[in-house]
């Protein structure tokens, strides 16, 4: 049995896992406060609503998403080596295919958007310290209009994002109050 499956949980018929693994888990809800709080961050940075605070709203906003490299990686490394479970069977094709490339395109996402900002970043030439500790180098040389049509790229990604989150927190919602079946449990308490 696969390890992103909680060991010994099952069926009521013992032929299939009920429950993601720990690890699974926290990849999962680590990744998405991450993430909930680098959309906020960016809304608010985006919008100049950070008064006095803008700066330090903007190095938490670069640390975070250095964070975020890292642990993508490891959560695909992850899930590549570690399936998912599966949906129920009664589960229609096109809801499974919509599923599975919600899933596949928040991956994608969540991999390249990071990147996107440290390049943009890198071409403004501002730095990017680590929560205080070190600074990541720049990646690309300094080129301003670059920097801004590549910001524009980045809250564009970050829409994108948070359009999928929404519609993975819904399915996950649909599932547990209309459905009444255990998919939205199984990664909440395994």
């Amino acid at each position: 049995m696969s390890e992103s499956f909680a060991k010994g949980a099952r069926t009521t018929d013992g032929t299939a896992p009920i429950a993601y693994s720990m690890t699974a888990r926290v990849l999962h809800w680590l990744t998405a406060a991450l993430v909930l709080t680098l959309l906020a961050l960016g809304v608010v940075i985006a919008n100049e609503w950070g008064g006095p605070l803008q700066d330090p709203l903007y190095d938490l906003h670069r640390s975070i998403g250095a964070v975020v490299i890292p642990l993508i990686i490891l959560r695909l490394g992850y899930r590549l080596t570690h399936p998912p479970l599966p949906l129920p069977a009664d589960v229609p094709p096109l809801q499974q295919a919509a599923a599975h490339a919600t899933h596949w395109a928040l991956y994608a996402l969540l991999a390249v958007q990071p990147f996107v900002g440290w390049v943009a970043t890198s071409a403004y030439r501002a730095p990017i310290m680590v929560f205080g500790l070190f600074e990541l180098p720049p990646i690309w040389p300094q080129d301003r209009p670059l920097s801004e049509r590549l910001f524009v790229v980045h809250a564009l990604i970050a829409a994108a994002i948070a359009g999928l989150v929404a519609a993975h927190v819904s399915a996950a919602v649909y599932h547990h109050f209309v459905r009444r079946d255990r998919v939205l449990m199984r990664m909440i308490s395994g």
